[in-house]
């Protein structure tokens, strides 16, 4: 059994959607997020499942990272000092138009449509494939993380998707 089996197989029995999990392939995530505690948290959760994990703690780091490497999946705060994700995914947008990217806010959503934009669907309607409202179980997390990959149609760590962005389920 490979290392990615096992370590998917552990998680499995901490998480519900065991098949799932079974089925997806090592990826490669960048995560790119001011709060190094919440860095810390998703790597974290992310290693446990198998996945490869390379942080940043601004958007310029993250578009240097992403220039430089591989990945699969961006993971994007969208409220960080310097260059924010809105800036930051616009950038890897015409950049890696392939490459799937999650938002993530601690901003409070609010019940009232008047009182403040909701900054996640705003992401989601410029190009982000998901978002996730902090603070996340760890389920939703991996969940977001299997569904986008597979509505990306990744097969293997260093697949991509031809065309244009996927939309998760």
């Amino acid at each position: 059994m490979r290392a990615n089996e096992v370590s998917a197989k552990l998680v499995a029995s901490r998480w519900p959607f065991q098949r799932d999990l079974e089925k997806l392939v090592l990826a490669r995530i960048l995560v790119v997020d001011d709060d190094v505690g919440v860095q810390g948290t998703i790597r974290l959760v992310l290693e446990r499942a198998g996945h490869r994990v390379v942080t940043a703690g601004d958007g310029r780091k993250g578009l240097a990272l992403c220039e430089s490497g591989d990945f699969d999946l961006l993971l994007l705060d969208i409220f960080m000092p310097g260059m924010d994700g809105f800036e930051t995914m616009r950038t890897v947008r015409q950049r890696h138009p392939q490459l799937p990217i999650i938002v993530i806010s601690g901003r409070p959503i609010s019940p009232e449509p008047s009182a403040s934009p909701d900054f996640l669907t705003m992401a989601t309607k410029l190009g982000a494939v998901s978002s996730l409202q902090k603070p996340f179980r760890p389920a939703d997390l991996l969940a977001a993380i299997v569904g986008c990959l597979g509505a990306a149609g990744r097969s293997s760590p260093s697949s991509r998707p031809t065309g244009g962005v996927a939309s998760c389920p």
